[in-house]
């Protein structure tokens, strides 16, 4: 399992974003000096990813199909796919005409020193808000692996380099246990190409709590008071060595992995550069 292999328009990948849309994102946030709800704010991250993807799609005026991308949403009226009603995955080069809006915004970028650079830029929307009732996170959990397993299964993507999962919440499951929703997780996990197994990150939105923001967890950093933030670290994927600079410098810091794909009460500057750790590791090519 070397997650080594190029992205190229032979070798294709996917990315699959699961998004918490429960009553509870009704919550506010601060997020880039003004308090909005999580529910935006979160849309906003899915929206930048969204973005990034597409942009590193593109060579020379032409976005090359390298990857398929599914967004879901999960809540009380279900689990949905948030990007087209026909089909779950939709390749890179149809966000293009999927857009629903578009917007200017400021971005937070880092430079190579470290510090904070900021560029207003045009933000496209794919997705937009939503909060209602509970949490179903385990059945989006197994339609995520039904996703993935159709995909992987797909002969042309054997040697691939593997989906990357993202599942972003601010509760507990109400329609399974811990037992259960791990046997889902594990499931997910076990998925892949021949290049590695399907990796899953799972973020948790915390506000309120006191404990320190926290990303890309060692096993150290676990040891903290929080039942259901440790059950999402156990549940996570451990990252791959190709991954561990990168996660460095996300974190700024000389930890020494393995880091496990889960991101704890960070601020959403930290969400989206977790989000785009997939992208920018990865070769495109």
């Amino acid at each position: 399992m070397n997650y080594t292999q190029s992205i190229t328009r032979r070798h294709r990948t996917a990315f699959v974003l699961a998004i918490d849309q429960s009553g509870s994102m009704v919550e506010e946030l601060k997020f880039r000096g003004q308090r909005i709800s999580k529910a935006a704010a979160v849309a906003e991250v899915a929206n930048s990813l969204l973005s990034e993807l597409l942009l590193r799609a593109t060579r020379e005026g032409e976005v090359r199909d390298y990857y398929d991308i599914a967004v879901i949403g999960y809540s009380g009226e279900g689990v949905r796919s948030l990007l087209s009603a026909d089909e779950a995955f939709v390749p890179v080069p149809a966000l293009e005409n999927a857009t629903r809006n578009t917007r200017r915004v400021c971005v937070e970028r880092r430079l190579p020193d470290g510090q904070p650079a900021f560029n207003e830029v045009t933000l496209r929307e794919w997705i937009a808000p939503a909060a209602s009732g509970q949490t179903p996170m385990y059945e989006a959990l197994l339609y995520v692996h039904d996703l993935v397993e159709g995909w992987c299964r797909r002969p042309e993507h054997s040697g691939s380099f593997p989906p990357m999962v993202f599942n972003i919440t601010d509760g507990e499951a109400s329609d399974s246990d811990e037992e259960e929703l791990a046997q889902i997780a594990a499931r997910i996990r076990s998925l892949g190409t021949d290049d590695g197994h399907a990796l899953l990150v799972n973020i948790h939105l915390a506000s309120g709590d006191a404990a320190p923001g926290r990303i890309f967890l060692t096993e150290e950093e676990a040891a903290y008071d929080n039942r259901y933030a440790r059950l999402l670290y156990d549940i996570s994927s451990p990252m791959p060595p190709l991954f561990e600079e990168a996660i460095r410098t996300l974190r700024d810091d000389r930890a020494r992995g393995p880091f496990r794909g889960m991101c704890y009460n960070a601020s959403i500057t930290e969400l989206l550069s977790i989000l785009n750790v997939g992208s920018i590791s990865v070769n495109l090519q």
